[in-house]
This record gives structure tokens, C-alpha cells and sequence, in this order.
């Protein structure tokens, strides 16, 4: 009965956000949202019970490694993201050999754009453990977003191959193929589609390629759901890749958008989360890129104009020269 009442209510509301606007089938009066996720009671007793454990003095260098680590995970889940590093870096130098710290700390640094400090922090996690795959993508989404393509795409490609039925794996290589050549990494990344598994996933790559229109996505979304965390977790991720495509196009006013939404549900953990911030970014250069490129342009086409202006029509001098020789009249001689 409460599965019912749930569907029910979560049909209702994407019906109503998913109002078509004219004939359009990728078109909607109102997105459909979920309530942006608050931390719960349990993570709030995680946090003050982790907190009062690490004011202990009779517990070992090795188990306060792992409050740290833990309490760093639970702030991470409500937002607190310096926070939370920084009790990963007290849980690191009690106890370096962590390979996922390490990882998630990569992936920290990469939301600051700081990459240097992301592929040390990668690179120690490979280290540490070479069958880390988290690591391995984390670190080729690292250099696709500080412009190292050749070596984002040898990662990311090996790391595809260990995994070949991961939809998200065959969309961020397909994005970094895209920089290099946007036709062949489209036909890749058909060909991948059409040996897909059953993961909800793979509708996001459907929804890139075009094979399902933004509607149909939506709806599975809404069929699917069993609860508001996960509505908020996929539509996280829904309105993430949607708006890659309208970045590809160009439409940057819904790209934005777009990924402001993905922000606004609160799913912090999720890559999708953290990596809108930094195609926000992106954006942003680029409308300035444009805007300086224009600049000039603007600027000559003024001049051209004054020229123009010099040139066929007398100055406020030249008017004035003339205006006085017309009434100038010589003095009469006196007799």
C-alpha cells in the first residue's frame, strides 16, 4: 500500500512538471524536481557520535585513521566538503596506506581545478592499490578536465575495457573521445549502445545519442522510483548529462540551467554533483572567450564608422570655418 501511495504521488508530480509546451517533445513547462535532500537523524548521530569517539585517548593510531576517514565520508554526504578533507588528511597521516582516500581526496582537488594535487592524490591510490578502477576514472576525468586528452583517454579507455557493461564508463570516454574527434566517438558510442545491459544507466546514454528523447527519460525516472533519495539521486544524474548535450549545441542559457538543477537536489556524494561546478566554470570561460574574440570586431567596426563619418561629412571645426567666412564682411573705408 505504501509502494502504491509512493508511486502515485510521484507520477502526479512528474506529470505536472513534465507540461509539454507546444509540439515540442523535448520541452516542459516546469522540470520535474525531487525535494532536495537534507541530512538525516542518522547521519547527524554518526557525526556526534564519531566526534565524541575521537576525543578518546585510549584508542589506537590505526582505528582514529578510521574515525576520520569515516567522519570525513558522513560530512561529505551533508555538504560539508572542507570539512570532510581535512579529516581525511588527519586519517592519511595516521595512516598513508589508504588507497580510497586517497581517491576521494582526488577527487576534491579536481572539483578545485587544483590538478596537480589530484593526479598525486591518483596516483598514490594506484599505487596503493592497481585494481583501484574508481581511482583509475577519477584520474581520467582529472586530465579530461585539465586539457591532457591523450593521456585522459589511455586511462579512460582501460578502464571501459575492465567493465564493459558500464554505462557511465562508455559516456565519459565518449566525452573525451568527443574532444579529439565528435563523429567517431558518436559511432563509438552507438555501437556500445546497442550492446547494452539492463542498467537504468544506459538510458543516459540513449537520452546523448538521441535514441530517447528527453521525455522518455524523465518518465523511466518516474516509473522507477521508489523513494525521494533516489528520485533525487537520478535526476541528479538526468539533468547532469542533459546538459552536456546542450553545451555540445552550444545553448548555454540551458546548459546552465540545467546544471544548477543537478546542484540543487543536494546529492553531494555523486561525481555528477561535483563535476556540474566545474563545467559551470567551463562555461563561463567560454561566453568570455567569445566575448573578447567579439571585442575587437566591435571595436573596428566604430572606427570604420567614424571614418566614414570624417570622411563624407565636415567636422564641428571645418563647420564653424565655414560659418565664419559666410558672415564675414569686409569694413566699410571711411571717407
Amino acid at each position: 500500500m505504501k509502494n502504491v501511495k509512493w508511486f502515485s504521488l510521484i507520477a502526479a508530480f512528474f506529470l505536472m512538471g513534465c507540461a509539454n509546451q507546444g509540439n515540442s517533445s523535448n520541452s516542459w513547462a516546469y522540470p520535474p524536481m525531487a525535494i532536495p535532500l537534507q541530512p538525516s537523524i542518522q547521519q547527524e548521530v554518526q557525526i556526534a557520535r564519531l566526534n565524541q569517539l575521537l576525543t578518546r585517548k585510549d584508542v589506537s593510531q590505526n582505528v582514529r585513521a578510521q574515525m576520520f576517514a569515516e567522519r570525513g565520508r558522513f560530512l561529505d554526504s551533508v555538504g560539508l566538503a572542507d570539512l570532510a578533507r581535512l579529516d581525511y588528511e588527519r586519517s592519511l597521516k595516521l595512516n598513508p596506506a589508504q588507497s580510497e582516500v586517497f581517491n576521494v581526496l582526488g577527487v576534491y582537488f579536481t572539483q578545485m581545478s587544483d590538478y596537480d594535487s589530484a593526479f598525486d592524490a591518483f596516483d598514490s591510490s594506484l599505487e596503493l592499490d592497481p585494481n583501484n578502477q574508481y581511482a583509475e576514472r577519477n584520474r581520467a576525468i582529472a586530465l579530461y578536465y585539465a586539457g591532457r586528452n591523450p593521456l585522459a583517454l589511455q586511462d579512460m579507455t582501460s578502464n571501459y575495457e575492465k567493465d564493459t557493461s558500464d554505462p557511465y564508463r562508455a559516456l565519459w570516454l565518449y566525452y573525451i573521445q568527443r574532444e579529439d574527434n565528435a563523429e567517431q566517438a558518436t559511432a563509438d558510442l552507438k555501437q556500445r549502445y546497442q550492446q547494452k545491459g539492463e542498467q537504468w544507466g544506459w538510458d543516459l546514454v540513449g537520452m546523448t545519442l538521441g535514441e530517447l528523447s528527453e521525455n522518455e527519460v524523465l518518465e523511466s525516472v518516474a516509473m522507477t522510483t521508489q523513494n525521494n533519495v533516489e528520485l533525487a539521486q537520478k535526476l541528479t544524474e538526468v539533468y547532469f548529462y542533459l546538459a552536456k548535450n546542450y553545451q555540445y549545441k552550444g545553448d548555454y542559457s540551458n546548459a546552465i540551467a540545467l546544471y544548477k538543477l543537478s546542484i540543487s537536489l543536494n546529492v553531494y556524494e555523486f561525481s555528477e554533483h561535483r563535476y556540474a561546478f566545474l563545467e559551470l566554470g567551463r562555461i563561463f570561460k567560454s561566453i568570455q572567450a567569445e566575448r573578447a574574440e567579439e571585442a575587437p570586431k566591435d571595436n573596428q567596426d566604430q572606427d570604420n564608422k567614424a571614418n566614414e563619418t570624417q570622411e563624407g561629412e565636415p567636422t564641428p571645426q571645418q563647420e564653424s570655418n565655414n560659418q565664419q567666412l559666410q558672415t564675414y564682411q569686409a569694413p566699410k573705408l571711411s571717407a
